[in-house]
């Protein structure tokens, strides 16, 4: 599940402008906005040889590759586009959609989150609503003052072909079943699911087969990913320690809700073993990607910021050292997702959005570092 981040935006950016540096979109081409527009990169982000944007309204997220690199997958609620809660669309890596629209893949109905593409590249797993409800289910902002995730007991796990037909259903446990993703090998799908009165982290097989448990710590486990090997798993997750903490954790998941303002990176090995806490920073550090090649983690968070504002992207090794600053936005940097030839970076921004809250997607052509 992805965070609903307007709404966590607009807790922690009521009084922020955009910072970024105008960009010149006097072309209509889309060749203006291509790689070698460097008005949308900050100085010191000296990973991104260029970028260029792809949406350019509503929040946008979770932009996945396709496994031979010419396509993305991503989720949206443009109301431009006619959306109430975030459907899932598709797009070429040449596009952008400043004046059209991309084709809808889901159904329309109901809500959805974590699209990924299978290894057929015809083929896409994703979590949706729909069978609950055609409606868009509601979205709590805050409880008792504080900002809180859903967790939707409607979600569950469903392939569907690049048309939008939906060839299987791969889940149908009572309860939240999202947050799926593929692994490189081509042979599991990790997700996150409620089924033993948490949230934790399950593998299974492309058919939904074979289903096995990863996790068995108190807390929220989830926006997995696998290693390029696929032979470990990184992801967010939540540890209430205290008798208050884990109370208020309890009850709160009682009523499909979690906190997701202080979470911390875990690594495992892919069947749940050699779990270890990867960092100790504070606030909310989520939305881990490895790089490509496969020692280290591009990951968003806020542990430096003093009032929940700017997430930036970091570098941190998979031993815990080596943290490094990537992005160096004044709002909203998040979702990192590496090319899987490594080229290129598409992630989401609040960067150049004129002052609005529209987080948009943007693809950066990726320049290693010496010593990387």
């Amino acid at each position: 599940m992805r965070i609903p981040f307007v709404l966590f935006l607009l807790i922690i950016i009521a009084s922020c402008k955009t910072e970024t540096k105008p960009v010149d979109n006097t072309p209509k081409e889309a060749e203006s906005l291509m790689a070698g527009s460097d008005t949308l990169i900050y100085p010191e982000e000296k990973y991104f040889k260029s970028i260029r944007q792809i949406t350019f309204g509503g929040d946008n997220a979770e932009a996945y590759w396709s496994w031979d690199d010419k396509q993305l997958i991503f989720q949206s609620n443009n109301k431009a586009w006619g959306m109430e809660c975030d459907q899932m669309f598709l797009m070429n890596i040449e596009e952008n959609f400043k004046d059209t629209k991309p084709p809808m893949v889901s159904t329309g109905m109901g809500r959805t989150t974590c699209a990924y593409f299978m290894p057929d590249n015809k083929h896409y797993v994703y979590g949706s609503t729909h069978l609950a409800d055609a409606a868009c289910p509601e979205v709590p902002l805050r409880k008792n003052g504080n900002y809180v995730w859903p967790v939707y007991d409607s979600f569950d796990i469903f392939v569907a072909d690049l048309e939008g037909n939906i060839t299987a259903q791969l889940t149908n446990e009572p309860g939240y079943d999202a947050e799926a993703t593929v692994s490189p090998k081509g042979d599991k799908i990790v997700f996150t699911s409620d089924r033993s009165g948490d949230l934790e982290l399950y593998t299974m097989n492309l058919d939904g087969s074979d289903v096995q448990q990863i996790t068995d710590e108190l807390g929220y486990d989830g926006g997995a990913f696998f290693s390029p090997d696929g032979s470990k798993l990184i992801f967010r997750a939540s540890r209430p320690k205290t008798p208050e903490a884990i109370k208020k954790y309890k009850d709160l998941l009682a009523e499909g809700l979690v906190e997701p303002t202080d979470m911390e990176l875990f690594i495992c090995n892919a069947d749940g073993s050699d779990l270890k806490q990867l960092t100790f920073l504070g606030n909310a550090n989520w939305s881990p990607f490895f790089h490509p090649s496969g020692k280290k983690i591009l990951f968003s968070s806020n542990f430096e910021a003093e009032k929940g504002f700017p997430f930036n992207l970091y570098f941190i090794d998979i031993d815990g050292k080596n943290l490094e600053r990537v992005t160096h936005g004044k709002t909203f940097d998040a979702f990192p997702v590496f090319s899987n030839d490594g080229k290129y970076l598409a992630f989401s921004s609040n960067r150049n959005n004129g002052g609005t809250r529209d987080t948009n997607l943007f693809i950066a052509e990726w320049q290693e570092q010496p010593n990387n």
